[in-house]
């Protein structure tokens, strides 16, 4: 009697191991309203930008239209929520965004008290300076005594206080709830300095009259992981989310791309390529997704490697390299666990 009633309890644990995930509310949500609901940034440009027509470009921006082809079929199924800095997480935890994708740091503070979950990193940043050349500074270790702009509500604000802490420098900060007005108060002349990550002093660069009046300094300060957000206590929601961003950047690690996905999908014999392309072990299932789930987010989107050269990389305005965030294959710390 003894030894049935513990094969029924093994059997039981063995079958919960083995269960696919259930939808979570913010799936069910997602799919009765046919929208991803995609909380933004303002005024990113290679990130989150809109046009004068309200289109929408930008690597945050790929990301939730991954989300969309993933779940939803389609990746045009996304509504973007411009959210500033102050306002993001809350809006998060109140529910009117499905997702965060709004170029922000994943650290302890965010992650432990702010009801939010990363679901990983699509941008490896770190925090550095943007001067006029006409102030002939070579070094932040410079700018004792400089008012500088940073934006209030981000990990900038805490930065750059350490960093002028522990080099025994003094600074005024003039903090703006926008990154529009905190690029346009910098740009006007209203401080001498401006101070955020990387990426976007090359993108605040940009918008200048004459971008080559400006220099970034070459220090960099702190570690920027940048990455989605999910509301905390939403396991299924997570997991996808999770896997969407792996899935993009898996892709590119395997050489799949928009151009030859279908041909890749009809021909490969790598076990790898065809779970990704949904012509092998369907892994959707383990999602509550469909097989092709992650063969939507290559066919609709690209994989990470594209979405980076057309919003970030060498031939857009930014010019940025791919430096850190190349694939670890190419040098980089870009890492995604497998797909199977």
């Amino acid at each position: 009697m003894n030894q049935t009633i513990l094969a029924g309890a093994l059997s039981a644990v063995s079958l919960s191991l083995a269960a696919p995930a259930f939808a979570g509310p913010v799936l069910d949500k997602v799919k009765a309203n046919d929208v991803v609901v995609c909380g933004v940034n303002t005024a990113a440009p290679g990130f989150s930008n809109a046009d004068s027509k309200g289109n929408w470009t930008g690597l945050d921006v790929d990301y939730c239209r991954a989300l969309a082809a993933a779940v939803l079929g389609d990746a045009n199924k996304v509504k973007f929520v411009p959210l500033n800095s102050p306002q993001r997480f809350s809006a998060l935890q109140a529910g009117e965004v499905d997702v965060l994708a709004r170029n922000t740091t994943w650290n302890l503070t965010r992650d432990a008290s702010l009801g939010a979950v990363f679901v990983g990193t699509n941008y490896y940043d770190g925090q550095g300076f943007l001067v006029p050349k006409k102030l002939n500074v070579k070094s932040a270790k410079q700018l004792n005594g400089a008012t500088i702009c940073v934006q209030s509500g981000t990990s900038s604000e805490p930065s750059v206080a350490d960093y002028f802490k522990s080099h025994g420098m003094k600074y005024k900060a003039v903090l703006f709830d926008t990154t529009e007005a905190t690029q346009g108060a910098f740009l006007s002349g209203r401080c001498q300095v401006y101070t955020t990550d990387m990426s976007d002093l090359a993108g605040a660069r940009t918008k200048a009259a004459n971008p080559d009046d400006y220099v970034i300094l070459p220090e960099v300060i702190s570690k920027e992981p940048l990455g989605p957000s999910v509301r905390r206590g939403d396991n299924e929601w997570f997991q996808i989310a999770r896997w969407v961003l792996n899935a993009f950047i898996e892709a590119e690690e395997k050489g799949i791309t928009q151009a030859n996905a279908d041909e890749l999908r009809k021909t490969s014999t790598d076990p790898n390529v065809k779970r990704l392309l949904g012509s092998g072990e369907d892994m959707g299932k383990l999602l509550g997704l469909d097989k092709d789930w992650s063969y939507r987010i290559v066919k609709q989107i690209g994989n990470y490697g594209e979405s980076f050269e057309r919003n970030l990389g060498p031939k857009t305005p930014l010019a940025l390299p791919r430096g850190i965030n190349n694939q670890w294959t190419n040098g980089g710390i870009l890492y995604a666990p497998p797909v199977r």
